[in-house]
């Protein structure tokens, strides 16, 4: 009996010594190969690791993978990190993702990581070519590559998204989640594709990215408080954009946005803010910072536009009733692709308050950009072009 008891416990001792040092789950234990599809392998690793009462990586060596939507969900045990150093292809036929919303979706987990060399690949070129947005409000909506919600204390790193069918990574409900080192790359033709849209998160960070795409680079959706993007390059692409905002009754206000320290290359757009006219929404956007920036051929560099109002799809019949106060433009240099560096067209309903501009130095053809405002009386210190109505 004496022995039966001791070898329970020895082996019950090994069971969570095995748990605790089984460490990295390599992809190719759950029957992940290159040049198959992994998602199944993906889920069994997943599943595995969330149950563990230690943390655990989740390892795709470099290869090449195919893997069709997965959406992984928490809460788990321990702290799960995956890394990718192969390069992961989605389909390139929309329909063959089943009708999802985002191809690679992680869910209520909280200490999360994804990491590595590797490159998730969504082959948008054939939806791209069923994007009919510009002319059909009601457009059929692609997939897009990334779906964070709900995490915490969650870090991105190193990661690139290519070619994504629409937006690369919408991020949702998440709070101290951190990119860093992330690369963003698609066609200035590729529709749709912002790099990174938030919505409704606190305390996220965009740190040390190049983003290179068709749409924003960086977006701001309703419910946004404390984000940071600093020592990001944007180009091509349509800039940084909070925004647009004020086209729903049920959106949240936004507050505590600092851009700092970026580079902006070829795009349509520098840093903006943008809300709808004619519309039930009615937040407060403040706490806007943009510090430290450089222009390369802008051309609308600096931008509130709060009669944003793409493809004529809308009335301007009445003005935005968004608050826009305690914004601030410093230290942006460089160059503008129009003579019109800086417009700040605000609500007539509801003027922007608290607007400052200082040491704003930008050239249109080799001589000073101008500024053209609307509804707002910035505070200027230092070289800024001055406001014109």
């Amino acid at each position: 009996m004496k022995f039966t008891i001791i070898t329970i416990f020895f082996s019950l001792f090994l069971l969570d010594f095995g748990f605790a040092q089984q460490g990295d789950l390599d992809i190719s234990r759950f029957g992940g190969k290159p040049n198959t599809n992994i998602g199944q392998a993906f889920l069994s690793a997943w599943t595995q690791a969330c149950a563990s009462p230690t943390a655990v990586k989740i390892v795709i060596p470099a290869g090449t993978y195919q893997m069709g939507a997965v959406d992984v969900k928490g809460p788990c045990k321990a702290p799960i990190e995956v890394q990718v150093d192969g390069t992961i292809q989605a389909p390139a036929n929309p329909t063959d993702l089943k009708a999802a919303h985002q191809w690679f979706v992680v869910q209520y987990v909280n200490s999360f990581t994804l990491s590595g060399k590797g490159v998730f690949d969504g082959q948008g070129a054939t939806a791209w070519k069923q994007n009919d947005c510009t002319t059909n409000k009601d457009c059929k909506m692609l997939c897009m590559n990334f779906g964070f919600n709900f995490l915490n204390n969650s870090i991105v790193r190193d990661i690139t998204s290519k070619d994504s069918k629409n937006f690369h990574v919408n991020v949702l409900g998440c709070n101290n989640f951190t990119f860093d080192g992330f690369k963003v790359s698609a066609p200035k033709d590729s529709p749709n594709t912002d790099g990174i849209h938030i919505g409704r998160s606190t305390d996220v960070k965009i740190l040390n990215t190049n983003i290179a795409t068709g749409d924003d680079c960086v977006s701001l959706g309703d419910g946004c408080k404390n984000i940071t993007v600093q020592n990001v390059n944007c180009g091509p692409g349509h800039g940084i954009s909070v925004g647009s905002l004020g086209k729903y009754d049920s959106e949240e206000p936004v507050a505590g946005f600092l851009v700092k320290n970026c580079t902006l290359n070829g795009t349509d757009n520098g840093v903006r803010i943008k809300t709808w006219p004619n519309t039930p929404g009615a937040i407060t956007i403040t706490d806007m910072h943009f510090e430290d920036l450089t222009m390369n051929n802008v051309t609308n560099p600096i931008i509130i536009d709060q009669e944003y109002c793409p493809w004529n799809q809308c009335s301007k019949q009445n003005p935005s009733k968004i608050k826009i106060s305690k914004v601030s433009f410093k230290n942006i240099k460089g160059t503008s692709g129009s003579q019109e560096g800086v417009v700040l067209v605000c609500s007539s309903g509801v003027p922007c308050e608290g607007v400052e501009m200082a040491d704003i130095d930008l050239t249109f053809n080799g001589a000073a950009a101008t500024a053209k405002c609307a509804n707002v009386k910035p505070t200027i210190t230092g070289k800024a072009p001055t406001c014109a109505a």
